[in-house]
């Protein structure tokens, strides 16, 4: 258990995140969302958290753990195609990560998917939270795009509002 990271979770506030994350950028992120989506057959969720439990830190939980949790835990793969995205935020951490489901990981490499995170953590540092967020979402419904395009039934199968954690 790194002391430092400790602390950073430990003395991150919940209003925090709420601050960065209100409730007006959390809307426009969902509006990117259900924008993204009416142009593909996969589905993208966004998950953000703050602090984790010292019982998590004392373990050495990392943000990919949280991350694969979070991917379960909210049911993004629970799609047709397996065609689910989570873009996960860990905010103490000041780190993302993304889970694609096994039908879109098949067509789009890991190193892609770092890209993005790498990508979106550069926008956090700059503190464009909402526009990183939305190029985010419009990079990974590009590439979901590319190989399961729009069809006349493209049901919207979960929600598409970010979770704050």
């Amino acid at each position: 258990m790194e002391f430092k990271r400790m602390l950073r979770h430990l003395a991150l506030p919940g209003w925090q995140v709420k601050r960065r994350f209100p409730e007006a950028m959390l809307a426009r992120i969902e509006a990117s969302i259900r924008a993204s989506e009416s142009g593909h057959r996969g589905e993208i969720g966004i998950a953000i958290e703050g602090g984790l439990a010292l019982s998590a830190l004392w373990q050495g939980v990392t943000p990919r753990q949280r991350a694969l949790d979070a991917f379960a835990a909210l049911g993004i793969w629970d799609t047709e195609e397996n065609t689910g995205v989570l873009v996960y935020i860990q905010y103490a951490d000041h780190a993302v990560e993304i889970v694609a489901d096994r039908g879109i990981a098949r067509h789009v490499p890991a190193a892609r998917w770092a890209q993005i995170c790498r990508a979106l953590e550069a926008r956090f540092r700059a503190g464009e939270y909402a526009a990183g967020c939305a190029s985010a979402v419009d990079e990974i419904g590009a590439l979901i795009a590319t190989h399961f395009p729009k069809t006349d039934d493209n049901p919207d199968e979960l929600p598409n509002r970010p979770v704050i954690l």
